[in-house]
């Protein structure tokens, strides 16, 4: 049996924990400036109209919005998602993908598991933290619109470049 490999349309094979766990060491900043926001938000914005991605985009340093962005064929509903997908980064420290995977990996799920409101929080795909060398977890960085696993590897694409530049 041959193994091809994946066509642009099929969605790539879920990361494991562990590789999860690796993005976030490897994808740690130095700083965070308001500065940054702005360059990290547009880069978000550049890669997503590349790829025609319908996505809201938001970027808050605590309690502050630093960025946002709505690109065409987003809605009101990828606003709601940011806000639960962000909530859970700020509750875990982690991005929103890993917190959901590490429930799948103990064979249930985050609303199943984690007693928390699934109206205000949500284990899904595209909330990242926002980690800054010393400090800890500053602030996230969120995409909605896309199925989870692409808008989380939309922001972590965008982080690796961004760290890159």
């Amino acid at each position: 049996m041959t193994t091809r490999p994946a066509t642009p349309t099929e969605a790539p094979a879920a990361p494991a924990v562990a590789e999860l766990e690796e993005q976030e060491r490897r994808l740690t900043l130095p700083r965070f400036t308001y500065d940054d926001a702005w360059a990290l938000g547009s880069l978000l914005v550049d890669m997503a109209r590349e790829r025609e991605a319908p996505v809201a985009i938001d970027i808050r340093r605590g309690g502050q919005q630093l960025f946002h962005a709505a690109l065409p064929g987003s809605t009101p509903d990828n606003d709601a998602w940011i806000d639960r997908k962000r909530r859970v980064v700020e509750r875990y420290g982690c991005s929103s993908y890993l917190v959901g995977s590490r429930f799948r990996a103990k064979g249930t799920t985050f609303e199943e598991s984690s007693r928390l409101d699934p109206d205000r929080y949500a284990a899904h795909g595209g909330a990242f933290p926002i980690t800054v060398e010393g400090a800890g977890v500053i602030g996230t960085v969120v995409v909605s619109g896309l199925p989870q696993l692409a808008d989380h590897a939309l922001v972590v694409a965008a982080l690796e470049r961004f760290i890159a530049s």
